[in-house]
């Protein structure tokens, strides 16, 4: 070989770079941040206050692991906030009206939501729908059914096993819902970084005809990433009700875009192809440090609203600036 060629393991290496190389600097701020928000309060930089940012983050945590998938292959989901919503309101109507079962009504949740991503990924592959309206309009369906469950009512008052999930430390440490967001993070990593079905998604998202012509079955794929992320932000709606001992139809309301700006601040690209879990979850991280550190300081919500759209803003810059780049 020429000695300006390139060699298959030389290229590999850039590619294995490249799709680390984009949480760097989101790390590097939220150091940044860390180190700010340490001198600036006295209470930042404690044993407790970062368990509860740990319990603060897990809904937009394990919402942002599916999101990273639907990203990865250039999608959007714009519903994952009301698919959080029906979950957490079929979970509490099966189990304290219906009376079944709490374990069988969360189950039964689980498999609604997966549904509603089903029915999502085959509108954007069936039917040819851009994502962002296929999921626009499943966000409104399943909004309006969580609030007709009901009839806009709330339901509270769920069995004492179950909102121990949350509350409980075990050890004195960790809550069993940030255990699930830690365990889901780990085999998320590991399936995007080893496994080929993983590594497909970098490539759908790269270009889906090339994908396509190289084996990849882009329907299906595309169908069961919607079917994860729906999935996962029912199981959101699961933790969040456990935290809040009640299911409310107005729950998840602005997370699905909290959940996009994770997975953006963390690196992943818009346009697709460009991402990881590791840079995802530097991104929740972020949010949910700057939110902790902002109420520590007493700035005002509504202060608090503008300097994370700011932080959005720059994220999706930078990734503009990367695309440029490459």
């Amino acid at each position: 070989m020429a000695s300006g060629g390139t060699s298959p393991e030389k290229t590999a290496g850039r590619f294995r770079i490249r799709l680390g190389s984009g949480a760097t600097g989101p790390f590097l701020g939220l150091i940044a941040m860390c180190i700010f928000l340490s001198l600036a309060t006295d209470t930042f930089l404690s044993g407790r206050n970062f368990l509860n940012v740990m319990d603060q983050i897990t809904v937009i945590g394990v919402m942002a692991i599916g999101m990273t998938f639907v990203i990865l292959i250039g999608g959007i989901d714009l519903s994952v906030g009301s698919v959080l919503a029906l979950s957490a309101m079929v979970m509490g109507f099966l189990g304290n009206e219906l009376g079944l079962p709490f374990g069988v009504a969360i189950v039964i949740a689980l498999i609604v939501s997966g549904l509603c991503g089903a029915v999502s990924g085959l509108m954007v592959t069936r039917l040819n729908m851009p994502p962002f309206i296929a999921t626009l309009a499943m966000m409104s369906i399943t909004r309006g059914i969580a609030s007709i469950i009901t009839d806009g009512e709330q339901i509270v008052g769920f069995p004492s096993w179950f909102s121990d999930l949350a509350i409980t430390r075990h050890w004195g440490v960790i809550s069993a819902t940030v255990a699930v967001m830690l365990v889901l993070t780990a085999i998320a990593w590991v399936f995007l970084k080893f496994r080929p079905a993983g590594r497909a998604l970098y490539a759908i998202g790269g270009s889906k005809e090339v994908a396509r012509l190289a084996g990849v079955r882009v329907e299906g794929a595309t169908i069961w990433v919607y079917t994860v992320c729906a999935l996962l932000a029912g199981l959101a709606g699961v933790i969040l009700s456990a935290r809040l001992d009640s299911a409310q139809p107005s729950s998840g309301l602005g997370y699905e875009l909290d959940t996009i700006a994770a997975v953006v601040i963390g690196g992943a690209s818009l346009s697709g192809g460009v991402g990881g879990i590791a840079g995802t979850a530097v991104g929740v991280l972020i949010i949910g440090f700057l939110r902790n550190g902002l109420n520590l300081l007493h700035v005002s919500p509504f202060v608090q609203q503008v300097i994370i759209g700011l932080v959005i803003a720059l994220a999706v810059a930078g990734d503009s600036i990367r695309a440029r780049n490459r």
